[in-house]
């Protein structure tokens, strides 16, 4: 459901593209998105942490964008977002504080040291996102980067979160991984 939850924007963002431009767009995905963002709290009962700030970012940026009348905003953003997740990230595992097991908010069991390697991952992996952006929105079309943003950081995020499974996986207790 959270997947969904995090796709209709995009969809939406894609859809209205396409119809409105890139302003208007920008302004219904950070309205869809925050709906998204209060549906989840609503049904989970607790504030995701990386959906809301990821929510708060686009607010700020999709406001420079509608005001300015300018898409170099929403086009940053990514790679801005994405930037900041690595560098608190990577600056976790050089600090050694597992921050990302505070974003899986206790999902998994893992001892600090594997979560300080799958947060050094995580962080490696959104530098590799903020690089794609980066080459993408100013080397193509806008119309490109909008279908990329769309149907192409969202697949990639979940093929990677998926070939971490296998490292997860490894340090569940025995009786979590039978139910």
């Amino acid at each position: 459901m959270k997947n969904i939850l995090e796709f209709i924007p995009l969809l939406l963002f894609f859809i209205f593209y396409k119809k409105v431009g890139i302003i208007s767009a920008t302004l219904i995905l950070v309205v869809a998105t925050a709906i998204s963002v209060a549906i989840l709290m609503v049904k989970t009962g607790k504030i995701a942490k990386m959906p809301l700030f990821s929510a708060i970012i686009l607010g700020i940026f999709g406001f420079f964008t509608w005001y300015f009348q300018d898409p170099i905003f929403i086009k940053m953003k990514p790679t801005i977002l994405n930037s900041l997740f690595a560098v608190i990230f990577i600056g976790g595992y050089y600090l050694k504080k597992p921050l990302l097991k505070y974003v899986f908010d206790g999902a998994l069991e893992m001892p600090d040291n594997a979560w300080l390697t799958l947060g050094l991952r995580f962080g490696l992996f959104f530098i590799f996102l903020a690089i794609i952006n980066e080459f993408i929105w100013r080397n193509f079309s806008e119309e490109f980067w909008v279908s990329f943003k769309v149907f192409g950081f969202l697949p990639m995020s979940i093929i990677f979160t998926i070939s971490q499974l296998p490292f997860m996986l490894r340090y569940q207790p025995k009786d979590k991984l039978k139910k």
